[in-house]
């Protein structure tokens, strides 16, 4: 199955390499994040290995054979003496384990696998979150990119036209270099943007592993949608509780801990050792069959530093439990209050305003070249316009990512 996998991320890792660009939607991405992702991959073959373990904890001690010739027998004068009238020595012994020790490792392994499996599902609910913050960060960079584009292009045609009413002596320096002052200020802006969309692209790219560059799609209308969550606080923090694998991690070592104290007390409790033998001469009869019982007496080494150890563990461990417990109740009411205060943001600025804006926008340059507005009108309204639709989008960025930062505290997609 894992060979099928494998030829099926190279057939899709090809095909991404005749495009030039991706272009997907949220749930594209996260199907590509399954299929692709190197970690997520990678994981998987990490609980293969510590499900391992647990068949390797569940079998038996090899019996052990021991044999003994007689090398030189001086009253015959023969090497290896082994027939009747030689000797030879045979022994076999198996280990039996007491007080459950055996089991006791099975349940053990068992769960340390199954800490390797929430270990991976919480890694799985990191990159999510990274993708899908990395992915409308891009997605209003992209935005924002392309208005300043449109915004420098016209402001270039403008100081074009000034150029040449300059070389006619028709307006003065001054004011030909305050336009050509705005347009270096709006490409530097638009600079830092394309750099800050190349370091957002490395990470998108890298989680769905491949090199085209990321086109985001987005319904801005169903984004627009998205409600803060109505249910109360006590009940988002049970929700997270249950939900969230790093708390079922914590949970995890403290059954660890309790699992390998019980472990250790049972060690303290000495093995069996049984086996048979067989002498053919060197006995008080020949051919002798004998069987054999050994154990360990107790007397010094009872193991009492890992018990204590183990016992100590527990109580680190419950504390360590309690700890992610009261984390995760604070981050799910920093979300929660993240999402209310960028909806109040939000709400305070679309509808009337972004038209409004839009609106002005579309007037200011043919007002300035009628000249019904200066200079210094239409440099304050063409810088305000641009930071503006600059900071629209960040909002509007920031505002998914306290959604999707809910969704990551919460252990679920709750908001979607």
């Amino acid at each position: 199955m894992m060979k099928y996998m494998t030829l099926a991320v190279l057939l899709c890792c090809g095909m991404a390499r005749a495009q030039d660009t991706l272009s997907i939607q949220i749930r594209q991405a996260d199907s590509l994040f399954v299929g692709r992702n190197l970690l997520a991959l990678a994981g998987r073959y990490q609980i293969e290995a510590a499900q391992t373990q647990v068949l390797q904890a569940s079998l038996f001690e090899n019996p052990t054979v021991t044999a003994e010739v007689n090398a030189y027998n001086p009253e015959r004068r023969r090497a290896l003496d082994v027939g009747r009238q030689g000797q030879k020595f045979v022994s076999i012994e198996q280990l039996l384990y007491t007080a459950g020790k055996r089991n006791k490792r099975v349940a053990l392994a068992q769960e340390s696998a199954r800490l390797t499996e929430l270990e991976f599902r919480d890694l799985l609910r990191a990159l999510r979150f990274e993708l899908h913050t990395r992915f409308y960060e891009v997605y209003f960079q992209q935005k924002t990119l392309l208005r300043y584009d449109q915004q420098i292009a016209v402001l270039q045609n403008t100081v074009d036209a000034f150029e040449e009413q300059y070389r006619r002596n028709n307006i003065s320096l001054r004011e030909l270099l305050r336009l050509k002052s705005l347009l270096f200020q709006l490409s530097k802006d638009r600079t830092e943007i394309r750099s800050q969309l190349t370091d957002q692209q490395q990470f998108l790219q890298t989680l769905l592993a491949t090199n085209q560059p990321i086109q985001p799609l987005a319904d801005e209308t169903a984004l627009a949608r998205l409600k803060p969550p109505t249910q109360s606080l006590d009940s988002l923090w049970n929700l997270a509780l249950q939900n969230r694998p790093d708390r079922q991690l914590s949970e995890s070592l403290t059954r660890q801990a309790q699992l390998n104290y019980n472990l250790q007390k049972a060690l303290a409790k000495p093995d069996v050792r049984i086996g048979g033998i067989y002498d053919q001469s060197s006995n008080y009869i020949s051919n002798y069959f004998g069987l054999s019982v050994g154990v360990d007496l107790p007397l010094f080494n009872r193991n009492q530093g890992a018990i204590r150890a183990a016992e100590r563990q527990i109580g680190y461990q419950k504390g360590l439990q309690q700890h992610k417990t009261r984390q995760i109740e604070n981050e799910v009411t920093a979300a929660w209050q993240k999402i209310r205060h960028s909806e109040q943001m939000i709400r305070s600025v679309e509808g009337r305003f972004t038209e409004q804006l839009e609106e002005l926008n579309e007037g200011v340059v043919s007002n300035f070249l009628k000249r019904n507005i200066s200079l210094l009108e239409f440099v304050d309204l063409f810088e305000t316009y641009t930071e503006n639709v600059r900071d629209l989008n960040r909002l509007k960025a920031d505002r998914m990512a306290a959604y999707e930062e809910f969704n990551y505290v919460i252990g679920t997609d709750l908001t979607n």
